[in-house]
């Protein structure tokens, strides 16, 4: 089965770029305290992390004390970690934004397909302090929570939004699928 195109290859291409820089993607570290929360909370035992990087939010969950039965990272600049799969909560932290805006909908609806029980979405609304090799902000969609929304509730329910301000403006939500 082909998946739907989440990625052009030539924005793949900025994007392995970007991930040389050691600093990038670091994003799932600051999360990771309340991930650990919502798998207490949620007693998910599998995750997938979708966006994964440099696979952060594990390093970050077993210091939270936190060792999952199962971790699948997905990201398309790591193709080692093969295809998204489903799990109790699928994490997407810091990755929405970077989408680029006509391939958000796929990746929403990917998210969708992969997220049985629940997920824990971050999304960032302001500018990167990173910029791409071609000039653009790091952060191609720079909306409003109120937008996120509007596409998030096509696939999910919300059950939880909290604002956030971690590294800037930003919002993250725990959803389940629709029924």
């Amino acid at each position: 089965m082909q998946r739907t195109r989440t990625i052009s290859d030539a924005y793949l291409g900025l994007q392995k770029q970007l991930h040389e820089n050691p600093d990038y993607g670091i994003a799932s570290l600051s999360f990771a305290p309340i991930v650990a929360d919502v798998i207490r909370q949620t007693g998910a035992s599998t995750i997938s992390d979708y966006g994964a990087g440099k696979q952060n939010l594990l390093k970050g969950l077993q210091q939270a004390g936190i060792q999952p039965a199962a971790y699948y990272p997905y990201d398309p600049v790591f193709p080692e970690y093969g295809e998204p799969k489903p799990a109790d909560l699928v994490c997407c932290i810091d990755v929405l934004e970077h989408i680029e805006p006509a391939l958000v909908g796929n990746v929403i609806s990917e998210l969708a397909s992969i997220t049985p029980k629940f997920g824990f979405f971050s999304v960032h609304m302001g500018p990167a302090a990173k910029v791409l090799a071609d000039g653009r902000n790091a952060h191609l969609i720079q909306r409003p929570s109120s937008w996120w929304l509007k596409l998030l509730t096509d696939e999910f329910e919300i059950l939880h939004l909290q604002a956030h301000q971690m590294m800037g403006p930003g919002f993250w939500v725990l959803v389940a699928p629709r029924a």
